[in-house]
């Protein structure tokens, strides 16, 4: 039952024989003439209708992504401050913690 089962012997593909090819011998070539310069036709571009609606939607999808990078970037400017605010009482307790340790003595 949990014996693995291998394939027999025949089904598996045979070794490929490396095959070896002569190179070709190298012919020099004369460049052709460069070709003289041509302007591409403009071609015209299909310029893009916004109905009422698909507007609508560009402009509440606009602003959803406005909404969504401002609320990350005020959460993330406010998690600096805490930071900030945080770092700055340590420092003052550590400052009074030192000032008393240093008037004891």
């Amino acid at each position: 039952m949990f014996t693995p089962k291998y394939p027999t012997p025949d089904t598996a593909p045979a070794p490929a024989t490396p095959q070896t090819t002569v190179p070709a011998p190298v012919v020099p070539t004369v460049p052709a003439p460069a070709p003289v310069a041509q302007v591409a036709p403009v071609l015209a571009r299909p310029t893009v209708q916004l109905t009422p609606g698909s507007a609508l939607a560009l402009a509440a999808g606009g602003g959803a992504v406005v909404l969504v990078v401002g609320a990350v970037l005020v959460s993330m400017l406010l998690a600096v401050a805490i930071t900030a605010v945080s770092v700055a009482l340590v420092a003052v307790v550590l400052k009074s913690l030192l000032k008393d340790l240093n008037n004891q003595r």
